[in-house]
């Protein structure tokens, strides 16, 4: 299928592959791979050189943010492709900037000693196992060595502490995820259709625009946590005016 986005124009492209390769600080071979599954647009061609401009370098950068927040090579093409094809390098430089605010912190790789220690408590193979159903923790090929989201271990530690069934803890684990990702692809589209293009049509510089979507996150989540809290005591009120409505046992 050939390639659907607009190629740099002839003014702007000044690169050649090897400048391009200095400035981003990529080798010529994985640049030209890049361009083989189409991350990146072809270049503009004056005779038998190829030149690169500013969408080339804004595409470049954004991978490199994408693969050191760990997305592997097949998630940061799904990424792009949902790029509108006339962006330009200043909206392919605001992905970017809004990509960090939004990204879980890394996590960190630990042992089952180092694990142990974090926690501040033993951890049988059936904790580790309601960890892992929750999301905090993640396995590895190798044999007790985790990823772990260190920013959300001390709650997954809170849901131990409860001695909760297992059944219980990944029961919540599974509600977490499905109505988690529910709201978040809404929050997005209203993010991507109303949002975005508030901050991106002000001018401000992306510096400025960054703020802003930081500042945006905890009020959404916020939010989440005040109607969570709402829904919580009217299905508890409705519990008991349910309760009360039932007839008398005989």
């Amino acid at each position: 299928m050939p390639d659907a986005r607009p190629q740099a124009t002839a003014d702007d492209a000044t690169l050649t592959v090897d400048e391009l390769s200095a400035r981003v600080g990529m080798t010529v071979r994985t640049l030209r791979f890049y361009a083989g599954r189409g991350l990146i647009p072809p270049p503009v061609r004056r005779g038998r050189v190829g030149y690169y401009g500013p969408e080339h370098i804004a595409r470049l950068d954004l991978v490199r943010e994408l693969q050191a927040h760990g997305f592997n090579l097949s998630a940061i093409e799904g990424y792009l492709d949902r790029i509108p094809a006339d962006a330009t390098p200043q909206d392919i430089a605001l992905h970017r900037t809004l990509l960090t605010p939004w990204m879980r912190d890394l996590p960190e790789t630990l042992d089952r000693a180092a694990l142990v220690r974090r926690t501040g408590r033993e951890l049988t193979d059936d904790e580790i196992e309601m960890l892992i159903a929750l999301g905090v923790v993640e396995p590895t090929p190798d044999e007790d060595v985790f990823q772990v989201a260190t920013a959300h271990l001390s709650l997954g530690v809170e849901l131990l502490e409860l001695d909760l069934p297992v059944d219980a803890v990944l029961d919540v684990g599974r509600i977490f995820s499905e109505h988690g990702r529910a709201l978040a692809e809404e929050l997005t589209e209203v993010f991507r259709t109303k949002v975005w293009p508030h901050y991106r049509d002000s001018g401000g510089p992306p510096e400025h625009i960054q703020q802003l979507v930081e500042r945006f996150k905890p009020v959404t989540i916020q939010g989440l946590v005040i109607a969570y809290e709402r829904a919580v005591g009217e299905t508890q009120r409705d519990t008991i005016r349910r309760s009360r409505a039932k007839p008398p046992r005989r």
